[in-house]
């Protein structure tokens, strides 16, 4: 590993302990701010070296600073040479930095429910990424005394909107005069909504305002916030060992539109160079993976490959047809591997062979 993505990474799990911390304080003063910050810096740093480990480049031709959190989330999630991050934990990263850019520049009221869905699944992406990327386990990097991030967790969306809803519409009733309080409070859920559909920056006055009156009017919030109709939490074990992650379910779509539109987050991002996803031939997977060509085409024979998009296309180049591979098929590839041998593979593949030329 190089040095300069070493000391990125030491960073990035230096920060994700002091969010851990702050979050498991016996005191609340600057607990929800300090546990964002950290926890989005960790997140930079982590972005940051993992770009540098694949190879690319985290400072623009001429520049003097490095790239942006959106530009590690946008080379992660589109860049085809080094792409890491699915569109769902595009969406969990950018939540992350907008809660985090709430809490530091303006007004953030966060329920310990909200709080605790949003660290809890920060630390399993940073796990995840961390066992993907680097081969190395979280655990490595913490004290054996560390909790992350807590053992009492709401898992459930709607139960969890239908509590915070309750509690605004209480603030905003006639006589109340807590109007602020109300739409800092409303800020973190129409933030993960705007993420989830694609909508970039906070969410002004006059839209939270207007976002409070549907509510208080009775109108339900899954039919004011319709993006968070489009994913569920998907919790997995339990206490210390406990992992949440957002995943879409069956709802409102998440749509890809060009980079560049106004107002797009880096998740709402359309594949316009599809050669440079499809960046491999069969060659350089075998390459990739250390096996043979012969032995790579009967993997790909084996797992169906051909026949998911995100894996594998062609393309008609003038005369001359191209059979291109994404980086996903590494992945797909090194999973199957896991429980199944490649001679096995080759055993099954070669008698396929061998019963369709009889």
């Amino acid at each position: 590993m190089k040095r300069e993505t070493k000391m990125l990474l030491e960073k990035a799990c230096d920060s994700l302990l002091l969010s851990i911390e702050l979050f498991n304080r016996p005191h609340d003063r600057g607990r929800v701010s300090g546990v964002l910050i950290q926890l989005d810096h960790a997140f930079e740093m982590l972005l940051k070296a993992t770009i540098l480990h694949k190879g690319g480049k985290i400072r623009e031709k001429r520049a003097k600073e490095t790239i942006g959190f959106d530009a590690c989330v946008r080379r992660g999630l589109t860049d085809g040479k080094i792409k890491f991050l699915t569109e769902e934990q595009a969406i969990t990263l950018q939540t992350i930095n907008g809660l985090r850019d709430a809490a530091q520049h303006h007004l953030l009221e966060i329920s310990e429910g909200q709080l605790y869905v949003h660290a809890q699944s920060g630390v399993t992406l940073f796990r995840d990424l961390l066992k993907k990327i680097f081969d190395q386990e979280l655990a490595y990097h913490l004290p054996a005394r560390v909790l992350p991030v807590s053992a009492s967790p709401p898992t459930d969306l709607t139960t969890l909107f239908n509590s915070e809803v309750s509690e605004i519409c209480k603030l905003l009733r006639p006589g109340k005069r807590r109007r602020i309080e109300a739409q800092a409070r409303l800020r973190p859920l129409a933030l993960l909504d705007a993420t989830i559909r694609g909508e970039k920056g906070q969410p002004t006055a006059g839209e939270l305002g207007r976002i409070g009156q549907e509510l208080l009017a009775g109108t339900q919030w899954p039919k004011v916030f319709i993006g968070v109709a489009a994913v569920e939490i998907t919790p997995d074990g339990s206490g210390p060992s406990l992992s949440l992650r957002l995943t879409k379910k069956e709802g409102i779509p998440i749509h890809l539109v060009p980079e560049g539109t106004p107002g797009a987050y880096t998740v709402a991002v359309k594949r316009i160079d599809e050669l440079g996803f499809y960046n491999l031939g069969a060659k350089q997977l075998a390459e990739n993976l250390e096996l043979t060509m012969s032995k790579v085409i009967a993997i790909v024979d084996h797992l169906g490959m051909r026949g998911d998009s995100e894996c594998y296309k062609e393309f008609r180049i003038g005369s001359v047809l191209h059979k291109r591979y994404s980086q996903k098929a590494i992945d797909r590839i090194k999973a199957a591997l896991e429980n199944e041998t490649v001679d096995d593979i080759w055993a099954k593949y070669r008698k396929k062979l061998k019963k369709l030329s009889e």
